[in-house]
C-alpha cells in the first residue's frame, strides 16, 4: 500500500469512529426510581408537587433527569419485585412513597442505593435508627397519619352525637393495621358508642365490607388510614355519598374530592421534602 492510500486509510477510519466516540462521551442521564404503593391516579395532586420541587432545584424529567415509576395500585405483594427492578435499573436515587411497604421493599432491596421514603414513623419500622441520625442508606419524609386514628374517630363522634354504632373500615394487610385496630377500638370505648368494624385488603373484600357496614346499620364511618383505600378513594366517598353516612378520612384530598373530613398531616408537605433529600 502507499503511503497516500494508507493515509486516506486512516483518515477514513478516524472519521467513522468519530460520532461513537462523540455518543460515548455524552453525559448519562441519572435515575430516580420512583416506587409507590399507590397509583398514579390518586397521587397526581402530590406527585406533581415532587416533580414541581425538581423542577425548581434543575432537575427535569426527560431532559437531564429519568424517573422510572413502578406502582402497586394497592397490592402490597408488587412491591419487592418492583424495588428489585429499580435496583437492577441501577438508578442513582429510590424514592418509596405510599407508606411503610413501599419503603420496607426498598431497604430489603438494597443496602447502597439511597433511599428517601415518605411514610410513617421510620424508626419503628426498622427503617433508620433515629430521626436525628438515620444512618444507613434511607431518609426521608415522617407522615405519621396511621397514628391519629384516635383524633379521627373522637371527630367523628362529636359530628355524629345521634348515632349509636359506628363503622370503621381497615386493611388487615397494612403494616399499620396492628397499631390501627386497637386505637380504634380503645377510642370507641372512650366515646362509650359501639363500633363495628369491617376489613378489606381487594375490591372483593371492599365490596363485602360495604355490604357488612350497611347489614350492621352503621350511622358514621371512619376509613382508617392506608394506601390501598387511597388508591379507591373515590369508590369509597361515592360509597359514603349514595348511604348518606357522615364519614372522616386522613388526608386532605379525600375532602377536595367530595369526603366530609379529613385530619392529618399535610402529605403534600411530605412529598416536598422527599423531593428536597431526593
Amino acid at each position: 500500500m502507499r503511503r497516500r492510500d494508507f493515509i486516506k486509510v486512516i483518515a477514513g477510519s478516524a472519521a467513522a469512529a468519530l460520532p461513537l466516540a462523540a455518543h460515548a462521551q455524552q453525559p448519562v442521564m441519572p435515575v430516580i426510581g420512583f416506587l409507590s404503593a399507590r397509583s398514579p391516579d390518586d397521587t397526581g395532586p402530590v406527585l406533581q408537587a415532587f416533580l414541581k420541587g425538581l423542577g425548581e432545584a434543575g432537575f427535569f424529567d426527560g431532559q437531564n433527569v429519568i424517573i422510572e415509576y413502578r406502582w402497586a395500585r394497592g397490592e402490597y405483594g408488587r412491591l419487592p419485585a418492583f424495588a428489585a427492578e429499580l435496583v437492577q435499573r441501577r438508578v442513582n436515587v429510590l424514592v418509596a412513597t405510599g407508606g411503610e411497604a413501599s419503603a420496607k421493599a426498598a431497604k430489603q432491596a438494597t443496602s447502597t442505593i439511597p433511599i428517601v421514603f415518605v411514610t410513617a414513623d421510620p424508626v419503628r419500622a426498622g427503617l433508620v435508627e433515629s430521626l436525628n441520625r438515620p444512618g444507613g442508606n434511607a431518609t426521608g419524609s415522617y407522615v405519621p397519619t396511621p397514628d391519629m386514628e384516635q383524633k379521627r374517630l373522637s371527630l367523628l363522634h362529636e359530628l355524629t352525637p345521634g348515632v349509636p354504632l359506628m363503622g370503621a373500615l381497615l386493611n388487615p394487610n397494612s403494616p399499620d393495621a396492628a397499631r390501627q385496630l386497637p386505637a380504634i377500638e380503645q377510642a370507641a370505648q372512650t366515646t362509650g358508642r359501639r363500633l363495628f368494624v369491617a376489613k378489606a385488603s381487594d375490591d372483593d373484600e371492599l365490596k363485602a365490607a360495604f355490604a357488612l357496614l350497611l347489614q350492621q346499620g352503621i350511622g358514621a364511618l371512619l376509613v382508617a388510614a392506608d394506601p390501598y383505600f387511597d388508591t379507591r378513594r373515590d369508590r369509597i366517598i361515592a360509597f359514603a355519598a349514595q348511604n348518606r353516612l357522615p364519614a372522616v378520612y386522613h388526608f386532605r384530598e379525600y375532602a377536595v374530592a367530595g369526603g366530609l373530613v379529613s385530619y392529618a398531616p399535610s402529605i403534600t408537605d411530605g412529598y416536598q421534602h422527599a423531593c428536597d433529600y431526593t
